[in-house]
């Protein structure tokens, strides 16, 4: 079963106002398909792959019960960031989004003190870029940053490539995850050739899958912190699953982010409670997919990703065959 979703976001993150994708049903159970429009369909096939192995083959068993996570603040207003932290569930750590377009330094900083004044002296913070800056901006903007927050746990991606973000790590006190760096990077590895982090973010559809995300963390040898994709709960559950079978879980995840979402596509959303969301896979309801159905809320948009659909499973299918062919031919050389 294919089932495409929409809904609206709550407030508005990194430039959208809602979010949408694809559903897969297999004999494991669902699977979300949900590559964000700037990538192409060879980019896509990362986020193809981890959806079929969620529907097909599942994912590896869970180490611990219980992620810990935390709530994500979009470039908002001060009064609306206090108030996303208050309404977290116990989210005890907050990712603050910074370098948005048309806000000034003074605008980060009312964010940065209003989500302090929310999470309390015991909280940590931590505050991603989307590799906006430069490397001299960054460091500039970390000691108003770091010091409106009352210390960061870390930024994510200040600058947009390694060479940068190992300048900026040189540069400054305040830890530095690679995330846009591993994740659509040629070389994930060059993250760790450069020294260019402290902490490397995965993303389990981006990368590929669960297990690809776990090989990946155990060559890399770098903490981790899982983050989602801004997926509805069928993709978090990916994201979940990561977490939980993690061998080490030093820092709060990203996968709260279902509370971004108007309308969820599950009739009981990964949300945290005191703080964590527990280890488990919600099922979609006929329910949950009618409300959410963009078939019916947005023609135009539900045809738009089957077209995406059809292309990268094609394109998928080819590269099988292709691999298929090739160990035909070196197995009937060397018979």
């Amino acid at each position: 079963m294919v089932h495409v979703y929409s809904t609206p976001l709550t407030t508005r993150f990194r430039g959208l106002d809602a979010r949408d994708g694809v559903l897969l049903e297999g004999e494991a159970g669902w699977g979300e398909f949900s590559p964000f429009w700037d990538y192409d369909d060879a980019e896509a096939l990362a986020w193809w792959r981890a959806a079929r192995e969620a529907a097909d083959e599942g994912w590896p068993a869970a180490v611990r019960t219980r992620v810990p996570v935390n709530v994500t603040v979009p470039a908002t207003d001060p009064e609306r960031a206090r108030s996303i932290v208050l309404a977290s569930g116990g989210c005890r750590t907050a990712k603050v989004k910074v370098a948005e377009r048309g806000q000034t330094l003074s605008d980060e900083i009312a964010r940065l003190e209003a989500v302090r004044d929310a999470l309390g002296p015991g909280g940590s913070i931590r505050v991603d870029a989307n590799g906006a800056w430069g490397v001299d901006e960054a460091v500039e903007r970390l000691v108003h940053l770091d010091r409106a927050a009352g210390g960061l746990e870390y930024v994510e991606q200040p600058c947009a490539d390694v060479a940068g973000l190992a300048a900026v790590r040189r540069r400054t006190h305040v830890p530095v995850a690679a995330d846009e760096s591993v994740r659509r990077a040629e070389d994930p590895f060059e993250v760790v050739r450069q020294d260019a982090a402290d902490i490397i973010v995965l993303k389990v559809q981006p990368l590929g899958g669960v297990r690809a995300c776990l090989e990946l963390a155990e060559q890399v040898g770098l903490p981790v912190v899982v983050s989602s994709a801004l997926e509805s709960s069928v993709g978090l559950a990916a994201g979940v699953a990561l977490a939980a079978a993690l061998p080490r879980l030093d820092h709060a995840c990203g996968l709260a982010t279902s509370q971004l979402l108007a309308h969820d596509v599950v009739p009981e959303p990964l949300l945290p409670v005191d703080g964590d969301i527990l280890v488990g896979r919600p099922v979609p309801t006929a329910a949950t997919l009618a409300a959410t159905d963009a078939r019916r809320l947005s023609p135009d948009v539900a045809a738009r990703w089957l077209e995406r659909v059809s292309r990268v499973e094609a394109l998928a299918a080819g590269i099988r065959s292709s691999r298929g062919t090739s160990t035909t031919r070196r197995d009937g050389a060397g018979a």
